[in-house]
């Protein structure tokens, strides 16, 4: 099994090097308009923003930012896939301009576009990110009739396009149950709220920009588990520190990133490359290792068995539709300038899967070595 991953420096609403029809999953977090940080891309790519922001004009500003987001999406509705679906982490921003606080809905501007253009809008996740400082409260404090709630979340929009996605051949079909999750993580993770702090991960490297808007590896790599097969092609059109490219390396998903800002070109190169192998692999072993613990819990609970079994790892699973998962490590990564080769392992490793046989005092409940 063998994935390719291409980055590509340059604005995404120019993704000439993607063929129409030809993406699976769009998994992004573009510039949030009307968050200062990201002012001067906005302003570089359209001079009038920075314009309106100097004349106060905080409406203007934020219709002429989403304008330049409209063109990547407009590009993504050609390179997309009929089935295919969209998830887009942003936030809402609140910012004073002329010495008026209020807040602008990015997330609603954004599932207006989709919508007219004829995705189907699925609901949403919302991604909790809460704090604990003393003064992160905004306005008069204690004080009635002035002060203003704290933005402590941001959307993961979920789109998708036309219908949903058949899988007809039986190779596909196997390919489909090859990429099946766990039945815990299906609760968790299809629940419309997530607790992922937002910190700074190991995979990030510390240089370039003095802040970076990369989400935690485990939102993309969430994502592209639950809305892809193995082998899709996965698109970010924002690819930032490069995040999305590493979560479809972990599952096994090819992908494609655009990147507007060449100073994060060695950023990427320093976080995508052989070094990071032993990190993602750490990622799937973990998975493994939260099922083990998922499976004795419950055991110990008293809730019996599970009556089904992986296939091949041979431990227990509560569906029939888990029998057929299987986990792939990576076992190379070939960088070659801005395209990735990764190579995986064909077989599951036999650090797991192995049960031992009910003890007398035990009847009845596996225990599972990993």
């Amino acid at each position: 099994m063998q994935t390719s991953h291409k980055i590509h420096f340059g604005l995404a609403q120019h993704m000439d090097a993607i063929a129409d029809a030809s993406v699976d999953l769009v998994v992004t977090s573009p510039p949030y308009p009307m968050i200062e940080m990201w002012d001067e891309g906005m302003i570089q790519q359209n001079p009038t923003i920075g314009e309106a922001l100097a004349a106060n004009d905080g409406q203007r500003a934020f219709m002429l930012m989403h304008t330049e987001l409209d063109k990547v999406w407009a590009e993504i509705n050609r390179v997309t896939k009929a089935g295919s679906f969209v998830c887009i982490n942003i936030g809402d921003a609140t910012r004073s301009l002329n010495g008026e606080f209020q807040l602008y809905s990015n997330h609603s501007r954004i599932v207006t576009y989709f919508i007219n253009n004829g995705f189907s809008c699925l609901p949403a996740i919302l991604w909790r990110k809460p704090t604990n400082a003393p003064n992160k409260f905004m306005g008069s404090g204690m004080l009635p009739a002035g002060a203003y709630v704290t933005l402590e979340h941001e959307y993961i929009l979920v789109f998708r396009k036309g219908g949903k996605r058949i899988f007809k051949s039986e190779l596909e079909k196997l390919n489909r149950q090859r990429s099946a999750f766990f039945w815990e993580e299906r609760n968790e993770w299809f629940s419309d709220t997530w607790d992922v702090r937002g910190t700074r991960q190991k995979l990030i490297d510390k240089s370039g920009r003095e802040r970076s808007g990369a989400y935690p590896f485990e939102i993309p790599y969430r994502l592209v588990t639950m809305y892809s097969v193995k082998g899709d092609v996965v698109l970010d059109p924002f690819l930032g520190t490069g995040t999305t490219t590493l979560a479809a390396i972990a599952a096994g998903r090819n992908s494609i990133g655009y990147e507007m800002d060449e100073r994060l070109a060695d950023v990427i190169q320093n976080c995508v490359n052989e070094d990071c192998l032993p990190i993602l692999n750490n990622a799937i072993r973990d998975r493994l290792e939260a099922h083990k613990v998922f499976v004795e819990k419950r055991q110990l609970s008293g809730a019996g068995n599970l009556k089904h079994y992986n296939e091949f790892y041979q431990f227990p699973v509560m569906t029939s539709q888990e029998t057929e998962l299987q986990l792939n490590f990576i076992t190379g990564l070939n960088q070659s300038g801005s395209a990735i080769q990764v190579s995986y392992s064909e077989t599951p490793s036999l650090q797991f899967g192995i049960i031992h046989s009910q003890s007398a005092n035990r009847v009845g409940q596996q225990v599972l070595a990993f």
